[in-house]
């Protein structure tokens, strides 16, 4: 695991995972975003990569990807974004997220290295199977970058040991069969699942889709070692567009506060 990413989930209470699409609404527009998810208390960034096919995404970031292309935003963009945010933010740990294509279009190689220069510290590939490792993963622990591993509420005994090998980082915990969006799993549900996730790999369990609001965020920080927050904060940034930042912080705050209020000492 990469030191940042460590630290971030080290600090005595759950880590607080905020999703962004790079680009959204526009390239420009993109950095003061960021800093408003840190200035309100985000510990995890996850910069989603813009793509046409977004095809693990509800509605608001599909759509939040449309308006990221249609301004022109490219992936060559999404890395300079990087680079300023880890020259602004050197401690804060930083994922891409998003799919195959934008990756390993020009070789796996080509977008570790840059992954290395740009300081991000993990990614995130919603359509590369763990059983095809060797087209990304690889490269990426080559480079010091963590390759962090989906799990979802079918994957079985039997699968999940194939999802934790050579995993990194942390394990996003998709609460929810289907796309991201306002769909929440019950909390009954979550606490059976981490425990389960938990009795099987040391690495930190952050859940995700469908969290919204800080009662939702704080009853997953009593189980969880991170919350996963996205279309929400999308949402945010498409009702106020270049205008977002201080909507986004005060709405980052409020999460922020509910899960440290589950603070605990770390394990």
């Amino acid at each position: 695991m990469t030191t940042r990413l460590a630290a971030a989930f080290a600090k005595g209470h759950p880590a607080l995972v905020c999703f962004v699409t790079a680009g959204d609404p526009t390239p420009d527009a993109t950095p003061s975003i960021l800093d408003a998810l840190v200035a309100g208390g985000a510990d995890v960034i996850e910069l989603g990569m813009p793509f046409t096919d977004p095809m693990a995404d509800g509605p608001a970031i599909q759509s939040a990807n449309i308006r990221s292309l249609a301004a022109g935003t490219r992936t060559a963009d999404v890395l300079r974004i990087a680079t300023g945010f880890r020259e602004r933010h050197p401690d804060v740990p930083l994922v891409l997220m998003g799919y195959a294509n934008p990756m390993v279009r020009r070789g796996a190689e080509w977008f570790a290295l840059a992954c290395a220069a740009a300081g991000v510290d993990g990614v995130i590939c919603v359509d590369i199977p763990p059983e095809e490792d060797d087209s990304l993963g690889e490269q990426l622990r080559g480079r010091g970058i963590a390759p962090i591993r989906l799990a979802t509420p079918t994957t079985d005994a039997v699968r999940l040991p194939t999802v934790l090998d050579g995993a990194d980082g942390f394990l996003y915990y998709v609460s929810v069969a289907g796309i991201t969006g306002k769909q929440q799993a019950v909390q009954a549900s979550i606490d059976t699942a981490v425990a389960r996730l938990k009795a099987a790999t040391d690495l930190p369990i952050a859940v995700g889709f469908g969290v919204r609001t800080p009662e939702q965020a704080a009853a997953i920080a009593r189980v969880a070692d991170g919350v996963v927050v996205g279309s929400a904060i999308v949402e945010i940034v498409a009702q106020h567009g270049a205008h977002a930042a201080e909507p986004v912080r005060t709405y980052i705050h409020s999460l922020s506060a509910a899960i440290r209020a589950e603070s605990r000492e770390p394990a």
